[in-house]
């Protein structure tokens, strides 16, 4: 019996199939030759028997600077005045790291501020709860 599977590999809505291989089969997908956003991976496979079988893969390309927004979010509502802070950083040369400009800034959660807070405020109370001169005789 002769083996008549294939599998057949389109990007996105492209009628004509990238790749073709009887399987199985590895393969590098090189996203470099891609542009960055989103892209459907479909595969159909077809048996011997001639029945077929379709995956689809969504994926996202980013091969370009990740580029970071401070200030507005997305389908935000805003009037007057923005200001924002705009971050682009990747790795577009991996023989240095670049310091400067490497970090979006980003201000200090809430809920750090309530951990110090209250940290700062149960050292006070223990001081005034617990603070006996007797103990500190020695210092005095």
């Amino acid at each position: 019996m002769e083996d008549h599977r294939i599998i057949k590999v389109f990007l996105d809505e492209d009628p004509k199939p990238f790749a073709s291989f009887a399987p199985p089969v590895k393969i590098v997908l090189d996203t470099t030759k891609i542009p960055d956003g989103k892209h459907v991976l479909k595969i159909v496979a077809k048996s011997s028997d001639g029945i077929e079988g379709i995956r689809e893969i969504p994926f996202v390309v980013r091969n370009g600077p990740a580029i970071s927004v401070v200030g507005l979010k997305e389908n935000e509502t805003v009037d007057t005045h923005v200001p924002l802070i705009i971050n682009a950083y990747g790795s577009e040369n991996k023989d240095f790291f670049v310091i400067k400009g490497s970090e979006t800034p980003k201000a200090i959660p809430s809920w750090v501020w309530a951990l110090v807070i209250l940290f700062i405020a149960f050292g006070i109370f223990y001081l005034i709860m617990y603070w006996n001169q007797e103990l500190y005789g020695s210092f005095v």
